[in-house]
C-alpha cells in the first residue's frame, strides 16, 4: 500500500500525475486549503510542501511551487521523532489521530486521503467511460476479501484499503446509466451537506443539542406543506427513516385520531379497524398494519384500471362492506406516483368519498411528491390538499441523498398527543428556551438522523425553479423513451398511453418470440427475457435496469428517471443495449 506521497494523494489520473509533487495539483490543492479557517489551511499547505515550503498566510497569493516531497523516514520507528518524515499508515492506528496527543498531522493527513478516494468515485461516477457496477457474485466478494472483524486493530494503512475495496463494488447511483431505483443520482451540494451533517454528528430530538438543524426542520417542512396546499404552512410533520416509516407513522396517527384510548389500552379496546389502499400501493401499508398490531388482513386492496389508478367506486363499495360487517373503516391511503406504473390515484374523489364517510385520508406521495415542484406537472396531484396526512421523499424524485422522507400532517399538536411519553432526562418542562422546538417526543424514535440539511442547502442553491427544472428534464426523457420505443419493433407497452411519471413499463421480445402466437408459451418463454438481459447488464456493467412481474403481467422492464445527469443519449444507449443483450434469447 502506497503512503501519502503516492498512490492515495493521485487524484484524476491513474499515472500520480495527480500526486502533490506536481506543482499544479499541488498549488490546486493548497489554493482550497488556504479557504479553511482557524490555521487548518496553514497546516494542510505545510502537508503538501513542507514547513519550509508552505506558502505565506497572506491572502490570494499563489503558493510557491514544490520541489521535492521531504525524505521519508527510515527509522522504522513508532512514533517517529524525524522533524521531517513523512507520515507512513503502515505504523499508524486510529489511536493515532484526533483526539490523541500529537494528532491533528496524521489526522490532517489521513482525512484528506479518505477525501481523496472519495472525490475519485465521484468523479468516476459521471464517467460514462466506467461501469455502473463491477458485479461479483456473493460468494465470490466474501472467498476474495477477509471481511470478518478481529479482536486485535489495524493499521491506517489497511483502512485506506477498506475504503478503496468498498468503493470499488460499490454501485454507482450517480451514474447517468443507473436506472435501476427510484432514487438515483448524484448531487454536489447534497454530498456536501451529507458529510458536514456527519462531522456535526448531533441528534434531532431537542433544540439544545441541534439548534441549527431543528429551525431548519422546522422552516423546510413548513415550505412543503405550504407546497402542498394547506394555507400558512399550518400543521406538523417530521423527518423519518424512509417512506415506509412515514406511512406507518400516517396509520399509527389516524388510528389515534379516531380511538386515542388505543395509547394506553391497547388494540383489544378497539373495535376491528380498516385501511384501504390500491392494489398498486406500496407494501409498506401492509407492513405497518402488521407492526402497529392492526393485521395485514384489515389492509383492503382497491382496484385499479388500466392504468394502475385507484377506482373511486370501488373503494366506496368496500368501505360500504366493511361498514355492514361492523368493521371500522380508519384510513384510505391514496397514491401519487405507484412505484411500479407510476400511476397518480384520483386524489379529489378519494377525497370526497372520504370526507362523506369520515375517514382519515393519507397520500403516499413518496414517489410522486416532486411534482409538486413543476408548474407544468403538479397538477398530478389535485386534491392532496385535502388529505390528513402526505408522505414525501425528497430522496427520490428530487435527487437528494439517501435518506431523505418527510411525513407532513395537517392538524398542529396530533403528532404530538399520540406519540409523546414526556421523558424528564430529555424534555425538562423547565428550560430557558422555547420547548416547542424539542421535537424529538413527537417521533417515535428517541435517537433520529440529522436528514434535512441536505434537503435544505440543495433547495437553497438549486432553488424551487431549479428542482422544478430537474423534474421537468426527468419527465421529458421518460416521454422521449416513451415516443421511441412504442412503435419500434420488438417492444410492447405495458399500457396504452404515455406514462404520467418518469415510469415507462414495456416488454423487449427478442426475434424469436415475434412470430409466435399470444398464447401461454409464449407469455412463459417471454417471462424469462428481462431476467436474463438484466443479468447480463450487471455482468458487463453497462447499465441497470429493474423489472418485475405484476398481476397477470410477466416480467416486463420498468424503467424510472430521476438522475438529471441522464440524457437523451443515455437513453438511446439502455436500447442499443437491451437489443443487443436480448438479440439472441
Amino acid at each position: 500500500m502506497a503512503s501519502p506521497g503516492s498512490g492515495f494523494w493521485s487524484f484524476g489520473s491513474e499515472d500520480g500525475s495527480g500526486d502533490p509533487e506536481n506543482p499544479g495539483t499541488a498549488r490546486a490543492w493548497c489554493q482550497v486549503a488556504q479557504k479553511f479557517t482557524g490555521g487548518i489551511g496553514n497546516k494542510l499547505c505545510a502537508l503538501l510542501y513542507g514547513d519550509a515550503e508552505k506558502p505565506a498566510e497572506s491572502g490570494g497569493s499563489e503558493p510557491p511551487r514544490a520541489t521535492s516531497r521531504k525524505a521519508a523516514c527510515a527509522c522504522n520507528q513508532k512514533p517517529c521523532s524525524c522533524p521531517k518524515a513523512d507520515i507512513n499508515y503502515a505504523f499508524l492506528h486510529a489511536t493515532d489521530l484526533l483526539p490523541a496527543c500529537d494528532g491533528e498531522r496524521p489526522t490532517l493527513a489521513f482525512l484528506q486521503d479518505v477525501m481523496n478516494i472519495l472525490l475519485q468515485y465521484v468523479v468516476k461516477s459521471f464517467d460514462r467511460s466506467t461501469k455502473v457496477i463491477d458485479f461479483h457474485y456473493p460468494n465470490e466478494l466474501l472467498q476474495e476479501y477477509n471481511w470478518e472483524l478481529t479482536d486485535q486493530p489495524q493499521n491506517l494503512e489497511e483502512i485506506l484499503m477498506h475504503c478503496q475495496t468498498t468503493l470499488k463494488y460499490a454501485i454507482k447511483t450517480g451514474h447517468p446509466r443507473y436506472f435501476n431505483q427510484l432514487s438515483t443520482g448524484l448531487d454536489m451540494v447534497g454530498l456536501a451537506a451529507d458529510w458536514l451533517t456527519s462531522t456535526a454528528n448531533t441528534n434531532m430530538f431537542t433544540y439544545e443539542i441541534a439548534p441549527v438543524f431543528v429551525l431548519l426542520e422546522y422552516v423546510t417542512l413548513k415550505k412543503m406543506r405550504e407546497i402542498i396546499g394547506w394555507p400558512g404552512g399550518s400543521g406538523d410533520g417530521i423527518f423519518s427513516p424512509g417512506g415506509a416509516i412515514s406511512n406507518m407513522y400516517a396509520m399509527l396517527i389516524a388510528r389515534f385520531k379516531m380511538f386515542p384510548e388505543v395509547k394506553e389500552k391497547g388494540m383489544a379496546a378497539v373495535p376491528r379497524l380498516i385501511a384501504f389502499t390500491s392494489e398498486h400501493s406500496h407494501f409498506s401499508l401492509k407492513k405497518g398494519a402488521a407492526a402497529l398490531g392492526i393485521g395485514t388482513d384489515s389492509v383492503i386492496l382497491i382496484k385499479c384500471d388500466e392504468r394502475g389508478k385507484m377506482i373511486p367506486s370501488d373503494l366506496e363499495r368496500r368501505i360500504i362492506e366493511a361498514k355492514q360487517k361492523g368493521f371500522v373503516p380508519f384510513l384510505v391511503s391514496a397514491t401519487a406516483g405507484t412505484t411500479v406504473y407510476g400511476a397518480f390515484d384520483p386524489l379529489l374523489a378519494v377525497a370526497d368519498i372520504c370526507k362523506k364517510y369520515k375517514i382519515w385520508m393519507h397520500v403516499d406521495a413518496a414517489w410522486g411528491g416532486g411534482l409538486l415542484m413543476s408548474r407544468k406537472h403538479k397538477w398530478k396531484l389535485s386534491g392532496v390538499e385535502r388529505a390528513n396526512s402526505v408522505t414525501w421523499n425528497p430522496h427520490k424524485m428530487m435527487g437528494v441523498p439517501l435518506q431523505c422522507s418527510a411525513l407532513l400532517v395537517r392538524e398542529e399538536g396530533l403528532m404530538q398527543s399520540c406519540n409523546q411519553m414526556h421523558a424528564s432526562y430529555l424534555f425538562q418542562q423547565d428550560k430557558h428556551y422555547d420547548l416547542s422546538y424539542d421535537t424529538g417526543d413527537k417521533a417515535l424514535q428517541c435517537g433520529r438522523h440529522v436528514d434535512v440539511f441536505k434537503l435544505w442547502l440543495m433547495w437553497r442553491a438549486k432553488g424551487t425553479t431549479g428542482f422544478e427544472a430537474h423534474i421537468d428534464k426527468c419527465l421529458e426523457l421518460a416521454e422521449y423513451l416513451y415516443n421511441i420505443i412504442k412503435n419500434r419493433e420488438g417492444y410492447e407497452m405495458v399500457f396504452d398511453g404515455k406514462p404520467q411519471h418518469t415510469n415507462v413499463c414495456f416488454w423487449y421480445v427478442p426475434p424469436s418470440l415475434r412470430v409466435l402466437e399470444d398464447n401461454e408459451e409464449r407469455m412463459s418463454r417471454l417471462s424469462k427475457v428481462a431476467p436474463v438481459i438484466k443479468a447480463r447488464m450487471m455482468e458487463y456493467g453497462t447499465t441497470m435496469v429493474s423489472y418485475q412481474p405484476l398481476g397477470d403481467k410477466v416480467n416486463f422492464f420498468r424503467m424510472v428517471i430521476s438522475n438529471p445527469a441522464a440524457t437523451h443519449q443515455d437513453i438511446d444507449f439502455l436500447i442499443e443495449e437491451i437489443e443487443r443483450l436480448g438479440q439472441d434469447l
